[in-house]
């Protein structure tokens, strides 16, 4: 009873506002916010790094922010005396889907869209890159929207298809007269694309292909813009021609008429609310037996006659099926592309709120200390910060592969695209996961971005290729070159494979703080894991097949050296990019930040397990290069300001928190 008495009394006196005198408190003086820039210092010009990040049309990108600024449509909202702009994600499915139309239709009328499918050349292409990624900055449903009708819908009326179709389709899709949607993903079928179930037979008497959903697994599943808006599809379908399966090919399909309503013989199901991306209208599709005419073949590869021959000048149908699928690849190198930005956000975000809010004194009657000053917080988000210019500078390598593509640079677009698709997404999501928790509640806020961009992005990781099941293909790809530059005795050539026909790199048996910070000795060591793990994926598999499994089995049983070897492969191509883009300064402080950030990138590659598990790195090593980290870590500690300024996101697209969060939650904003 007495203990009971005793927090009665204690309730009481705190309702009553009062204590007992022997319990006299004496009160903190109420926080306050002091911006960053008042207490951090530039080392370096922010406006030079990031001219090195982003690399090209600054000025475009900068007028798009400032149209997304200027206007309602997207959202903008006063906190702390500061306007910011983000989409309401408290709307219905419904209401984000048709404001997230009327952004695009707002922005086009703006011009941000000219030329993007009706003029050719580099400029254009790296334009269109740097629209997508300011986009992607703002929402990733305006981002997945415009893709899916400008890279996929636009790219394969482009790729898979000839003059004819690009006079008719091109222009009334660069001004959006007609919407396209991209249906190739099957209920049943996504990453396996020669599985595709919908059937696609010819009738030479009408002159006309008819495409049918023959089971409800065939049912098109996931098509971005189907549901509601989209008024023609390129439908990816086997082709059967006089009872012979000449395997996938494209075909243009109006689905909705002049006034929106769905044509006959089609069938459109909303596919429903997602944990994220619902300003995307996906839908579900079926065909009942639509006619088409047979000039909406897209047929840059095959053909088929008046009369009813098929024609190729590509007869092998792996080969066939490989020139189809090429173009395909810009989707892959847009999703990695985009999620280096997301990063960007996250820590642009994380990081300044980290400069500003504080936790605990060291000492009595001391200020309490800044997030960031505690050394586990730059543990935590230092090495995420190495790791997303890492990835900028790869992105940009990817872009230039990808803009400068020839015929026969497609299969190393391909190895290179899927590698980095995987690895920036999977990054990407680890990023937001620390950020979201290194803002603590406030991470929880919608408002604040970083936890909401966890659910828009998460699909990421499966759409334009589960990734594991393209980190399988990139390590397919890995073996196919080692068998063949044994077959042909011949030196290793390409995919930055070079490294092979060196003498085998050697890990110095006691690493220093200055063996560890050189470049050539993180490329060996990245090289070494590489080509150790290759050496030994090709062993394994040879095992197997001298077993009698087959090639496709033998790799299956293998798949966690694959998955190890794909990993390998795509931290070392990072790096090259990280080297390659250090090399071209000067003299000077940005190049000094930007070394020891890439030894940081370098050294969070190196702790990886795989280089303790395999026997790369001793234990006594391992504990050389953690105690490294955080002295790199430490290092970069007076730049994180700059670091992220140099980013180039303007304010308003970053959470109220990255700035006046005392204000941002005042009762006066209210």
């Amino acid at each position: 009873m007495e203990q009971v008495f005793k927090r009665t009394q204690i309730l009481t006196n705190h309702l009553l506002q009062s204590s007992p005198s022997s319990q006299t408190l004496s009160s903190n003086a109420c926080l306050s916010y002091s911006p960053p820039e008042l207490s951090e210092n530039y080392a370096f010009d922010i406006k030079d790094m990031r001219k090195l990040i982003d690399r090209h049309n600054l000025e475009e990108r900068d007028w798009l922010f400032g149209l997304m600024k200027q206007s309602k449509l997207f959202n903008p909202k006063v906190r702390g005396g500061k306007v910011f702009v983000s989409p309401d994600y408290n709307q219905s499915m419904e209401q984000q889907r048709e404001m997230t139309l009327k952004r695009i239709e707002y922005l086009l009328e703006k011009g941000a869209f000219k030329g993007w499918l009706t003029e050719k050349g580099e400029d254009i292409e790296m334009r269109k890159f740097a629209g997508f990624e300011v986009c992607s900055i703002y929402d990733h449903s305006l981002f997945t929207k415009l893709g899916v009708h400008f890279f996929l819908w636009g790219g394969a009326i482009q790729f898979f298809g000839t003059k004819h179709h690009h006079d008719k389709w091109l222009r009334d899709t660069e001004n959006y007269s007609i919407k396209g949607c991209f249906a190739m993903t099957e209920l049943g079928h996504g990453s396996n694309v020669r599985g595709l179930e919908t059937v696609t037979t010819y009738d030479s008497n009408t002159g006309e292909f008819v495409i049918n959903t023959p089971c409800e697994s065939a049912q098109k599943y996931w098509i971005g813009g189907a549901a509601n808006h989209a008024t023609h599809t390129v439908v990816f379908s086997q082709l059967h021609i006089n009872g012979t399966n000449q395997g996938v090919h494209a075909f243009i399909v109006q689905i909705r008429d002049a006034d929106g309503y769905i044509c006959p013989n089609i069938r459109i199901v909303d596919c429903g609310h997602k944990i994220g991306l619902n300003g995307v209208d996906n839908g579900r599709i079926w065909f009942d037996n639509v006619r088409v005419p047979r000039e909406n073949l897209l047929n840059s590869v095959a053909d088929v006659s008046p009369d009813g021959k098929y024609l190729s000048s590509i007869e092998n149908p792996d080969q066939r099926f490989a020139a189809f699928m090429a173009p395909l690849t810009v989707g892959r190198v847009n999703i990695a592309i985009s999620s280096v930005y997301q990063s960007k956000v996250a820590l642009a975000t994380s990081i300044r709120y980290a400069l500003t809010r504080r936790a605990f004194s060291l000492k009595k009657n001391e200020p309490e200390v800044l997030l960031l000053d505690y050394p586990s917080h730059q543990r935590r988000l230092f090495p995420l910060v190495a790791k997303t210019y890492a990835m900028s500078f790869a992105a940009n390598y990817l872009k230039m592969l990808y803009v400068k593509r020839t015929p026969q640079s497609n299969k190393i677009i391909h190895i290179v695209s899927s590698s980095f698709k995987a690895t920036f997404t999977w990054n990407n999501m680890q990023i937001l996961q620390e950020c979201r928790e290194a803002c603590g509640g406030q991470g929880l806020k919608t408002e604040n971005r970083v936890g909401q961009l966890k659910g828009e992005y998460d699909v990421q990781s499966t759409f334009e290729g589960d990734n594991l099941i393209l980190m399988q293909q990139v390590s397919k790809a890995l073996f196919a070159e080692y068998m063949a530059a044994q077959k042909r005795n011949k030196v290793f050539k390409g995919l930055g494979l070079e490294h092979m026909n060196k003498p085998c790199p050697v890990i110095p048996l006691q690493l220093t703080s200055t063996t560890l910070r050189c470049s050539q000795f993180q490329m060996d060591a990245l090289c070494l894991r590489e080509r150790d793990l290759l050496n030994r994926f090709v062993a394994d598999v040879s095992k197997c097949k001298a077993k009698g499994e087959s090639n496709e089995q033998a790799f299956l049983m293998c798949y966690e050296l694959a998955q190890d070897l794909g990993k390998a492969f795509s931290d070392r191509a990072i790096f090259q990019t990280f080297v390659d883009a250090e090399t071209t300064l000067p003299a000077g402080s940005l190049k000094d930040v930007l070394g020891t950030l890439r030894s940081l990138y370098a050294l969070i590659c190196i702790e990886d397990v795989s280089f303790l598990q395999y026997g790369y790195l001793s234990v006594d090593n391992g504990a050389n290069v953690r105690r490294e980290i955080t002295k790199l870590c430490t290092e970069l500690r007076p730049h994180a300001l700059a670091l992220v300024s140099s980013f180039g996101i303007p304010d308003a697209f970053l959470g109220p928190i990255a700035f006046n969060w005392i204000e941002a939650n005042a009762w006066s904003s209210v």
